[in-house]
C-alpha cells in the first residue's frame, strides 16, 4: 500500500472524514469555556481545547473501531471501516490511540496541574466508552460522559477547580448524546440485533421516540438551568428556544423511525448545539462578564 493511501487509511479511522463527532465533543466544551470566563475564554486555553477535542475524538474513534472489529463487518454501515478491510492493521491502530492520547496530554502541559489530573479518568472513560455496548444497556449515557468531559477539564483551566454546576451541565450533555445517539443507534438496530450489541435504541423498544424527545427536553433544562446560576440573559434563553425548535424538527424526522431520516436529525444535531453556543456567546457579548452567583 502507498504511503498516501496509507494516510487516507489513517485518516478514515480518526474519521477526520466526518467531522460532526468533533463538533459534537466541542459544542459542550465551548459551552463551558464561555460560561467559566464570562464569555472571554484566554485564546491560549481555547486553542488547547479546541485541538484537544479534535485529538481526543480521533483516539475515541480509533480505540471504537478496535473495540468493533469483529463486529463491524456485520454492519452495513461499517463493514468498510479500514480495520475490517486490512487496510489497517490492529497494532497500528493502538499505536495511533497511542500517539494521539499522548499529543493531547502534552498539549495541556501549559495548563494547571489540576488539568492534567482530570485527564486521567477523561482518558479512561473515553478509552473504555467502546467495550461498554458489550454489557450496558444505555451505553450511550457512558457516552456523554465521554464527550462531556471537556467541560469539568474546562473549569478546572479557569477557575482551578470544577464547581457543582460543572457537573450539572455535564449531566445535561449525557442527556443530550442519549438522545443523537439514540437516533444514531436507530440506523443500525437490525444489524446489532442480530450481533448482539446493546444500544439505547434496542433497550427503550417502542419508546425509543419518546425517549429521545424526553431527553432533549431534560437538556434543555438543565442549561436553562445553569443559565439562571449564571444569570445569563435574554439571548442565552433564545438560543435554548432555538435548540428546543430543532428538536422539535427532529421528531418530525425520527417519528416514523426510517434510516435515512434518523440518520438525518443525527447529524442535524451539530445545529443544536451550535443554537445553545451562538445564544450564549451573543449573550456574553452583550453582558460581558457575568458570572455565577
Amino acid at each position: 500500500m502507498s504511503l498516501s493511501a496509507k494516510l487516507a487509511a489513517y485518516g478514515r479511522l480518526m474519521r477526520l472524514n466526518k467531522p460532526i463527532g468533533s463538533l459534537l465533543l466541542l459544542w459542550p466544551t465551548l459551552w463551558a469555556l464561555w460560561l467559566a470566563s464570562g464569555g472571554v475564554p484566554p485564546l491560549h486555553v481555547l486553542a488547547i481545547f479546541v485541538i484537544g477535542t479534535v485529538l481526543m475524538r480521533s483516539a475515541g474513534c480509533v480505540v471504537n473501531d478496535y473495540a468493533d472489529r469483529d463486529f463491524d463487518g456485520h454492519v452495513e454501515r461499517t463493514r468498510q471501516r479500514p480495520l475490517v478491510t486490512g487496510a489497517v492493521g490492529t497494532r497500528e491502530a493502538l499505536l495511533l490511540a497511542a500517539g494521539l492520547a499522548l499529543l493531547a496530554f502534552l498539549l495541556i502541559l501549559p495548563l494547571a496541574p489540576v488539568v492534567w489530573a482530570w485527564s486521567v479518568p477523561a482518558l479512561f472513560v473515553a478509552a473504555s466508552y467502546p467495550f461498554t455496548k458489550r454489557f450496558f444497556a444505555i451505553p450511550q449515557a457512558y457516552l456523554g460522559v465521554a464527550f462531556g468531559f471537556g467541560i469539568p477539564m474546562a473549569f478546572a483551566a479557569l477557575w482551578g477547580a470544577v464547581p457543582c454546576i460543572a457537573w450539572l451541565m455535564l449531566l445535561a450533555n449525557v442527556f443530550w448524546s442519549v438522545a443523537y445517539d439514540t437516533e444514531y443507534a436507530m440506523v443500525d438496530r437490525p444489524d446489532d440485533l442480530k450481533i448482539g450489541i446493546r444500544t439505547s435504541a434496542i433497550t427503550f423498544g417502542r419508546f425509543d421516540v419518546a425517549a429521545i424527545m424526553f431527553c432533549y427536553a431534560m437538556t434543555l433544562l438543565l442549561l436553562g438551568w445553569a443559565g439562571y446560576v449564571f444569570g445569563r440573559g435574554v439571548a442565552y434563553y433564545a438560543g435554548l428556544i432555538v435548540a428546543a425548535a430543532i428538536a422539535a424538527y427532529h421528531y418530525t424526522l425520527i417519528r416514523e423511525r426510517d434510516r435515512p431520516n434518523c440518520f438525518k436529525a443525527f447529524l442535524h444535531n451539530n445545529w443544536l448545539g451550535g443554537a445553545i453556543f451562538l445564544g450564549l456567546a451573543i449573550d456574553c457579548w452583550l453582558r460581558p462578564g457575568t458570572l455565577a452567583h
